[in-house]
């Protein structure tokens, strides 16, 4: 039979046992003082089809570093102390239990030797209960080792009634041998936990309990859209303006009276021709307007978490005990 640990196989558990919720419940032997605590609950073990099993208790308080299974048959659960109690379960047990230090080692075998503790009551019987063949016979029996003054004769004869009578009937009587039921046998094969409802069912009756519920109101946040932020970019075209200055040549012609009007230039410097002419080339500067592309501005988005707190309100239940008594019964509420 294959064994799991039960947040492996239920990740949703809460460590509910029978409509009990046993997290963070001690573990205390129900045969000792009600200070003498076992240990505490470590983990679960389940079956194949979620049954409990097993409750994996840490027995730091009797057995220091030692981690042993508990049926869970051997289980009772107090609510009100929040407590769970071993039935029968002695110290010597924990020290002759397999130590559970890893699931995959938790075989038929190794469950037969826990089996086999449970069992098995490690609980001697009272000393009051036991009689010893040697009895001895008890000293008001025996002969007086003096005898009175008077009745001499009567007296003897008693003291010899008492001395017959009590060897001819001892004062012990053999116990008789107990009829002892044959142990069942197990198999390998055909084996299980309903064989022995004393270690794998619980006990309703332990537990009778009449639970009270309410509603409480729990406040689960879910992050949800409620708009969108878009930052984009797009182009426009405008009719940009520019002065640029620029220079343009001019030709200036003057025409002049000479002083000496009346100086006679020789036929050599004087040429008379058609085809004399000035050339002077005129420029002007025109603008060369090319656009260039540059970062006028930078834009950052980014987020942030604004905190505010909403109210909100809903109809809850809630159970009352009602206690109707008939008669003369005094009642206490607790």
């Amino acid at each position: 039979m294959v064994l799991f640990r039960l947040n492996d196989f239920d990740t949703n558990f809460h460590k509910d046992v029978g409509g009990h919720s046993i997290e963070n419940y001690d573990v205390y032997s129900d045969i000792r003082n009600d200070n003498d605590k076992v240990g505490s609950i470590k983990d679960l073990l389940v079956d194949e089809s979620g049954n409990l099993r097993y409750l994996v208790i840490d027995t730091g308080f009797w057995v220091t570093g030692k981690q042993v299974l508990l049926p869970i048959g051997r289980c009772r659960i107090d609510d009100s102390n929040r407590r769970i109690y071993a039935k029968g379960l002695t110290k010597e047990q924990v020290e002759y239990l397999p130590e559970f230090d890893d699931l995959e080692r938790v075989n038929y075998d190794y469950e037969e030797k826990v089996r086999g503790v449970y069992r098995t009551s490690l609980v001697e019987a009272p000393l009051e209960n036991v009689v010893s063949l040697d009895t001895e016979i008890p000293l008001e029996a025996s002969a007086p080792l003096e005898l009175p003054p008077m009745n001499n004769e009567i007296q003897r004869e008693r003291t010899i009634h008492r001395e017959v009578s009590a060897y001819a009937e001892p004062s012990f009587r053999p116990i008789p041998e107990p009829v002892v039921a044959p142990k069942p046998v197990y198999n390998h094969d055909t084996y299980t936990y309903h064989q022995e409802p004393d270690l794998y069912q619980m006990n309703e009756q332990e537990h009778n309990t009449l639970k009270l519920y309410e509603e409480r109101l729990i406040a689960n946040k879910q992050r949800v859209k409620t708009g969108e932020v878009t930052v984009g970019k797009h182009v426009e075209t405008e009719a940009a303006r520019i002065s640029v200055p620029v220079e343009k040549e001019r030709v200036i012609v003057e025409r002049t009276t000479p002083t000496d009007t009346s100086k006679v230039v020789s036929n050599k410097e004087a040429t008379f021709g058609n085809k004399e002419v000035i050339r002077m080339p005129i420029y002007e500067e025109t603008p060369d307007i090319q656009k260039q592309a540059v970062v006028r501005e930078e834009v950052k988005v980014r987020k942030v978490v604004e905190q505010d707190t909403v109210e909100a309100q809903e109809q809850v239940r809630r159970e009352e005990l009602d206690i109707n008594t008939d008669g003369d019964v005094k009642n206490r509420r607790s």
